[in-house]
């Protein structure tokens, strides 16, 4: 009894601030998912040229980024591009979770490109087609519609990874709960309540995910 009445201290204590820390959680990692596709998509790009060049820097970025632990990448980063351009907290957090997270999303955009039936290629640029045109109107699309599952799937680990942000300062779900249990000193009961809200994020997002697969037909080809 006496753990529960001290959680329900914490939701009544600390309710409206781990709401605004998990709306900043949400923000956080949509921006960092959007810089992370368009890195991604550029890479995937590389990965599939014909350029042994932009093949290989590809492989060095993926090789690296999947290579180390993504806290200190974060550390890198964060104060590699803080060191470079003034930036806020927030920003330099997205740019680095952004950066992490392309080289999986290169690896998501590459396999799909390359599940595309050879076929529709060979019949498209035996129509005339240029290599751009091919991409934008036959593979890409396709190409998208097949990373849904992989790409949903990597949201909700950005949106977990998004907690490591806390040590350079940015005030999301963990930061806040570090902070709330430094003042009431039930860092057990804190982190159990900062738990709940991380579950409630990814079970939200989870079921939106699954409703748009099925509004796509994801499954079909």
């Amino acid at each position: 009894m006496e753990f529960i009445e001290k959680i329900l201290y914490i939701f009544e204590k600390h309710g409206i601030e781990f709401l605004k820390a998990a709306w900043i959680t949400i923000e956080l990692t949509c921006v960092s998912l959007i810089i992370a596709t368009m890195i991604g998509l550029l890479f995937a790009f590389f990965k599939v040229s014909n350029m042994k060049i932009l093949e290989k820097i590809a492989d060095v970025y993926i090789f690296i980024v999947r290579g180390m632990p993504l806290i200190v990448q974060l550390m890198f980063l964060y104060y590699g591009i803080s060191s470079v351009f003034v930036l806020s907290d927030f920003t330099a957090g997205a740019l680095a979770l952004g950066i992490h997270s392309g080289a999986y999303i290169a690896e998501i955009f590459r396999g799909a490109i390359q599940s595309i039936d050879r076929g529709q290629v060979e019949a498209s640029r035996s129509l005339g087609m240029s290599y751009m045109l091919l991409m934008r109107r036959i593979i890409l699309p396709q190409a998208f519609k097949r990373s849904i599952p992989s790409l949903c799937n990597q949201f909700i680990i950005g949106l977990k990874d998004s907690s490591l942000v806390a040590y350079i300062a940015v005030s999301e779900l963990y930061n806040h709960a570090l902070s709330a249990q430094a003042s009431n000193y039930m860092p057990l009961e804190t982190y159990f309540v900062v738990g709940i809200y991380y579950l409630i994020l990814v079970l939200i997002f989870t079921l939106i995910f699954k409703k748009v697969e099925r509004k796509l037909d994801v499954g079909k080809r």
